[in-house]
């Protein structure tokens, strides 16, 4: 990809993060999901967001005491040491801008600002599944990820073979990039809305592959902790996000 193809794929989806944030976190300013787009510089304050769920509701494929760790201690932790961070800060402090500008910030912003967005839209994107149905996309984006992977079963596979690969801490990501999906991944709380991610474009599915995500229930065994998350995706999110302008 030519340097300028990359310099124009990033200026349109930065440009498009604003609506994203807001789509993710809501208008409320009461609300556990901050709005972040309509508040001063001295007003915004983060919060911890409430799950939708309970902590053993994603029970048996990822367990409750997992849950409870990495909501209220790992995500509670970012969200406390980004207000902290940016105490003294002068600029902007709207999490889209934030991430606009990670490579600008100080590694204290970068790292807790990632942590925090990745979180909020990780939990969005799971639910319970109590009967252990089969979880497959819905209309529209099942149509898009076959005619981009050929089959959901192909996407599938690419996915979890990109997530098995990625070395430590991380993520991986299904994104919509110029109108196409692909698949990326990213260390530490990177994402592909900051301005120096290897690829741009709107998160649609969130895996966290950070240990603290796992290690309590599968130990080291990460493909099985992949395979058990396929069960539980909430693929009614991921076609709002898909489909979201």
């Amino acid at each position: 990809m030519s340097d300028n193809r990359r310099d124009f794929i990033k200026k349109s989806t930065l440009i498009g993060l604003s609506g994203l944030v807001s789509t993710l976190f809501g208008n409320e300013k009461l609300s556990h999901l901050e709005s972040l787009s309509k508040l001063s510089d001295s007003e915004i304050l983060f919060y911890l967001p409430k799950l939708p769920y309970s902590y053993d509701a994603l029970e048996p494929y990822i367990d409750k005491q997992t849950m409870e760790v990495h909501h209220s201690k790992h995500h509670q932790t970012y969200v406390d040491k980004l207000n902290k961070a940016l105490e003294n800060y002068n600029e902007d402090k709207s999490l889209n801008l934030l991430l606009k500008k990670a490579s600008d910030s100080n590694t204290a912003i970068r790292n807790n600002a990632g942590g925090h967005f990745n979180h909020s839209l990780f939990w969005q994107l799971l639910i319970p599944n109590p009967n252990g149905e089969k979880s497959i996309p819905l209309a529209k984006l099942n149509e898009a990820i076959n005619i981009q992977f050929k089959s959901f079963d192909n996407f599938k596979k690419e996915f979890t073979e990109i997530a098995l690969k990625t070395f430590g801490s991380g993520w991986c990501w299904l994104i919509l990039q110029e109108g196409k999906l692909k698949i990326t991944s990213t260390l530490n709380q990177d994402n592909p809305l900051m301005n120096m991610a290897s690829e741009n474009g709107k998160p649609i599915l969130a895996l966290d592959i950070w240990e603290h995500a796992y290690y309590l229930k599968y130990q080291n065994k990460r493909a099985d902790y992949i395979t058990n998350w396929w069960n539980i995706i909430n693929w009614k999110k991921a076609e709002e996000l898909f489909l979201d302008k």
